[in-house]
């Protein structure tokens, strides 16, 4: 780890002492280096992919969760364990299968006849980053239990709510449905979801350099984690969220997110609009955007930026486009074309 990406005793002060109500510059401009050093970190592990690894963390900085789409073998698990070593987070993993219980996921209770009592088991959703792996492979019932967990923030086991530790962030991962065995997520799960990123295949020079670092004095088929720093702790990126929360938001770029979520809702190329969790994801999206540009401020094209990947799960084309073959990333950037952004 280069020099550059240590945090002295007074950064790190300056980052955790974050509050609602004051945005001094030099905060937005330590939190801005911070989540690059996060940024840089990940990048030595996860090989031609930066900009996923700036959205996932992007997510995570709005105190969102993230669906990640793509075909198997792109390193989606190797980007959520470089993110966990990164910032010292607990990191749990889910296959989801066919047979997957909610049990699986949460927890359940047992009755230990040694001391004759019940005891509460944990399940792997008690922690900081959880890994949902293939989870459009998994029956409703286990899905409605990740929905509670998503949506809350905690764990109901036998009737007792159990709160789940802060930083919280699902990163689910989806084969596209084509695929044999899967299944689409219900909609009112899919709206929990922040952002969907689409994880494609790498350009050529980042397949090189990944067959090569793999390759090298390994007898194994995957890259890890052991390179990657521990450069800050939890309480920092609880820090960096509210600093992330305090951007200001003029009204006239309010107005905008809400113009484009309900710009949805009307056009003739779409079956079905984003609801009103689209203009609030929108902008907690376009805040963390404007951090990691190091700007206290969300611009216009902060939501411009961010608006394909908070929307593009939230609608639907209509059966038109399907049949033509257009999918909704088109369709949104359609329709995007048409808003009218402000000006300054």
């Amino acid at each position: 780890m280069t020099e550059q990406h240590h945090l002295t005793s007074n950064q790190a002060a300056t980052i955790e002492s974050a509050g609602p109500s004051v945005l001094l510059p030099e905060k937005v401009a330590e939190a801005a280096r911070v989540l690059r050093a996060i940024q840089d970190e990940m990048r030595v592990a996860v090989v031609g992919q930066d900009d996923i690894i700036a959205q996932v963390l992007l997510g995570l900085v709005a105190g969102g969760h993230v669906l990640i789409e793509g075909v198997p073998g792109l390193g989606k698990t190797l980007l959520v364990k470089a993110l966990a070593k990164a910032f010292d987070g607990e990191f749990s993993r889910i296959q989801f299968t066919p047979d997957l219980m909610p049990s699986d996921i949460t927890g359940h209770t047992l009755f230990d006849a040694r001391s004759g009592e019940f005891r509460t088991r944990h399940g792997p959703v008690f922690t900081h980053l959880l890994l949902a792996d293939e989870v459009n492979r998994a029956p409703a019932k286990t899905q409605s239990a990740l929905l509670e967990v998503m949506q809350e923030t905690q764990v109901t086991i036998e009737g007792t709510h159990y709160p789940l530790s802060a930083p919280f962030m699902v990163l689910a991962t989806q084969n596209p449905i084509e695929q044999e065995g899967t299944y689409p997520l219900p909609e009112a799960q899919l709206d929990r979801f922040l952002l969907k990123i689409r994880i494609d295949y790498p350009t050529d020079e980042a397949e090189a350099a990944m067959v090569r670092a793999v390759t090298a004095m390994s007898v194994a088929d995957k890259l890890d984690v052991a390179k990657v720093a521990t450069i800050v702790k939890p309480e920092t990126i609880l820090a960096l969220q509210r600093i992330a929360a305090a951007v200001v938001v003029d009204e006239r770029v309010l107005e905008y997110a809400i113009k484009l979520t309900r710009a949805t809702r009307d056009f003739p190329l779409l079956a079905a609009g984003a609801g009103p969790r689209g203009g609030i994801s929108l902008v907690r999206a376009a805040r963390a955007h404007a951090l990691m540009n190091e700007r206290g401020f969300v611009t216009p094209d902060d939501v411009k930026d961010v608006s394909l990947a908070v929307m593009r799960h939230r609608v639907r084309a209509s059966p038109e486009m399907e049949i033509e073959g257009r999918d909704v990333d088109f369709v949104l950037g359609e329709l995007f074309s048409q808003v009218e952004a402000p000006r300054a």
